[in-house]
């Protein structure tokens, strides 16, 4: 199978894993992802229907017009990525018409526009809620036009909601399987780099993840799949998982493309 790439860049983003995810994810009818990102996952498998949910309003949103209405939306999308807006004045322009506009449809060609054109396709905001990341200054960009279209017609089996983890998690059945990848917590005091959005997502939130999972695993016969770095503090938090995996993979950011180093990652299965 073919691997196909997600149309955003994504901090902690599993393309480079997902061979490997593949492998220890159980077979079932529906694929759930309480922390959908950029879907990796969800393009490089075949379950027959997915729930798909992200605390971010702006992800989920433009994943339901992308879903809706994908001709409009790209054609829409390909106005924004002129050779005039891969510059600071431009991008600082339109990030602030993101951060001041309540309109859902422009707000989310935007948050394209940005997530390509910001530094490192970080998704960040301040304690304002106002998209606050840098532009990247990169030479060339690349309208991800084919991985749109792909997106969109994989989407047709999916439902994207905004939801915290503990409520979409509830919600698996017999026959689903859940696949969870939170933000990555570091050895580093337990906390690690958390703050996608304007909420962090430390230790006890990884602890209290860990204990659905296992319940939901246990009282319900349903399979739980956690992925994140492999480290003491991640060894100790998933140690009652049914299995414990090792896998190698790129960090997905980095201050420079020569720095991105390898790195172990922990997949954790419940069952």
């Amino acid at each position: 199978m073919k691997k196909q790439r997600a149309f955003l860049k994504w901090a902690g983003g599993k393309y480079e894993l997902v061979d490997t995810i593949r492998q220890y994810l159980p077979e079932g009818n529906q694929l759930i992802e309480p922390f959908v990102g950029a879907g990796s996952v969800f393009l490089n498998t075949n379950y027959k229907s997915y729930i798909l949910a992200d605390i971010n309003h702006d992800l989920i949103a433009l994943f339901n017009l992308l879903k809706s209405k994908p001709q409009e939306f790209i054609d829409d999308l390909r106005l924004f990525f002129k050779k005039q807006n891969n510059q600071a004045e431009a991008f600082y322009q339109l990030r602030d018409l993101f951060n001041g506009s309540s309109d859902q449809y422009l707000r989310s060609l935007l948050f394209v526009y940005l997530n390509r054109h910001c530094y490192n396709g970080l998704c960040r905001y301040n304690n304002s809620g106002k998209f606050n990341v840098p532009f990247g200054r990169y030479k060339t960009i690349y309208f991800p036009e084919k991985e749109l279209y792909f997106f969109a017609q994989k989407a047709q089996t999916a439902q994207f909601i905004c939801a915290p983890y503990q409520d979409v998690m509830k919600m698996a059945k017999k026959n689903s399987v859940i696949y969870c990848d939170p933000p990555y917590l570091s050895s580093n005091e337990s906390a690690g780099f958390t703050a996608y959005y304007s909420n962090n997502f430390g230790f006890e939130e990884h602890r209290k993840l860990s204990c659905l999972a296992e319940k939901i695993a246990h009282k319900n016969g349903i399979p739980v799949l956690v992925s994140n770095h492999y480290t003491d503090d991640t060894k100790t938090l998933y140690n009652k998982a049914s299995y414990l995996y090792r896998a190698e993979m790129r960090r997905s950011i980095s201050c420079a493309g020569e720095g991105r180093k390898k790195i172990d990652e922990i997949l954790a299965l419940y069952e």
